[in-house]
């Protein structure tokens, strides 16, 4: 089994080393794994709430998703989308609003922050002080409960956001009684290098220390590393290694073999001016190969979005389907269908009855069922089989399956049922989106009917035996 492990990029910079080392390149490792089902979303949404500025968000977003890409990021094995691109996330957002208290929103850490430097400055308490800053921990929420993330990776400073994402879809669960959401866990990477900056400092924007990854090639990352603060002592005198910021960031790129060499060079009094010449070769041979894939990537500013888009229809995939079930539940169903003169009525299933299907042999000799609703209704074509075994199997792990476990992918007007990654069913197609929508919430009505049934027959023989 997969885990899905969701990470979101604000975009509101350029990257620098710091990012690269620190959250970059351990991400993109991470998702090359066989069992992770990586999710990387740029999170244009959230860096309103701190810029101001569209030219630099729009400039951001082109230059993070060709960092992240030229950095290794695979599109092909990753879900990789803007979250703009996502219109079911704001509209999450919004259902989620509806059942977040606010005094949990108000021991937000950023809130309370703010209203702190206010208080401190004499300031009225929400001074300057948006809605947006206030719900940000409900966008983010949406963000991951939209995909059913398992694991977030994020820093000490974040896990707050994390259990505040599992506190609002525990109670939003709770209150439409089924299990909607998968509760998210923090991922956090104690081994993450932390990378200190220009005067010592972490690595930051906020400090303005940062050393380039890609911006300004190989010239500005020389420029910015020979500025880098040491101490005054001179050449042949014996260098700290442990308190020294260019052998931390030599370390952060260089092999073990590397690093002890450097060291040793540090202890015999290597001067600074060569120490950091050496820093910057070591750095440049990781960076220069990414550097160039950047620059074709920035001069292809539409395969970018070609990509982007891309990975938006995966990830709708996913949103879609949740959300078509969420405005059931919620009692957000159209009316039109009734409306329509076109439209035959929904029989009313006869008391007593539960989905059920039905198993057929085509002309071709292979063995398919359909899915049929309580009310007699299609929901489902299976794939054909050459084997009747196979067929049977797949209706047990329908009936036991649930709606909360089961992944769709959404075409224009149909539905296509997927298990370990494969197709296994389909709709019937439908007249138009809000007829699959519709037809959405009863598949997905009858896939629990037939899970409760399973696990109250389960429940039942377990009696028996006791």
């Amino acid at each position: 089994m997969q885990t899905r492990v969701l990470t979101g990029i604000t975009t509101t910079g350029t990257p620098h080393l710091g990012n690269y080392v620190g959250a970059m390149r351990p991400a993109i490792e991470a998702s090359r794994r066989a069992d992770v089902d990586a999710f990387f979303f740029m999170a244009d949404y959230h860096a309103l709430i701190k810029s101001g500025d569209a030219d630099r968000i729009e400039r951001s977003r082109l230059e993070i998703a060709a960092s992240w890409l030229a950095a290794g990021l695979d599109p092909q094995r990753v879900t990789f989308y803007r979250q703009s691109d996502i219109p079911e996330i704001p509209e999450l957002t919004w259902f989620l609003t509806c059942v977040t208290a606010k005094g949990l929103l108000n021991r937000s850490h950023a809130y309370k922050a703010a209203v702190d430097r206010n208080v401190g400055n004499g300031e009225d308490a929400d001074a300057g002080i948006s809605a947006g800053l206030y719900m940000y921990p409900v966008l983010m929420a949406a963000d991951i409960l939209a995909f059913d993330a398992h694991q977030v990776p994020v820093g000490r400073d974040q896990i707050q956001h994390i259990e505040m994402a599992r506190d609002i879809g525990q109670r939003f669960n709770h209150l439409h009684g089924h299990e909607f959401f998968v509760l998210p866990e923090a991922l956090i990477e104690e081994q993450v290098a932390t990378l200190p900056g220009l005067d010592g400092r972490k690595m930051s924007k906020s400090y303005d220390n940062t050393i380039p990854l890609f911006a300004g090639g190989g010239k500005a990352l020389r420029e910015a590393i020979m500025r880098i603060v040491t101490d005054s002592r001179l050449p042949g005198e014996p260098k700290d290694p442990d308190s020294c910021a260019v052998f931390t960031i030599f370390r952060a790129f260089a092999s073990e073999s590397e690093t002890t060499a450097f060291r040793e060079a540090l202890l015999d009094g290597i001067g600074w001016g060569e120490a950091k010449q050496v820093l910057y070769e070591r750095i440049d041979a990781d960076v220069a190969p990414m550097r160039e894939r950047y620059a074709a990537l920035m001069a292809d500013p539409g395969g970018i979005e070609t990509i982007l888009r891309e990975g938006a229809l995966k990830a709708r995939a996913i949103a879609t389907p949740k959300l078509a079930a969420l405005r059931a539940a919620l009692g957000l169903r159209s009316a039109g269908m009734a409306a329509q003169p076109a439209a035959s009525p929904r029989p009313a299933p006869k008391p007593g009855r539960m989905p059920r299907f039905a198993s057929f042999r085509d002309g071709d000799g292979s063995f398919r069922f359909r899915l049929f609703s309580a009310a007699g209704e299609e929901l489902l074509l299976s794939a054909p089989f050459a084997d009747p075994k196979a067929a049977g199997m797949l209706q047990k792990r329908l009936k036991t399956l649930g709606a909360a476990s089961a992944v769709f992918t959404v075409q224009p007007l149909c539905l296509i049922l997927e298990l370990d990654g494969e197709a296994v069913a389909s709709t019937p197609t439908y007249r138009d989106e809000q007829s699959r929508d519709d037809a959405l919430a009863q598949l997905c009505e009858a896939l629990d009917q037939l899970a409760a049934q399973d696990q109250g027959a389960a429940a039942a023989a377990d009696a028996i035996s006791d």
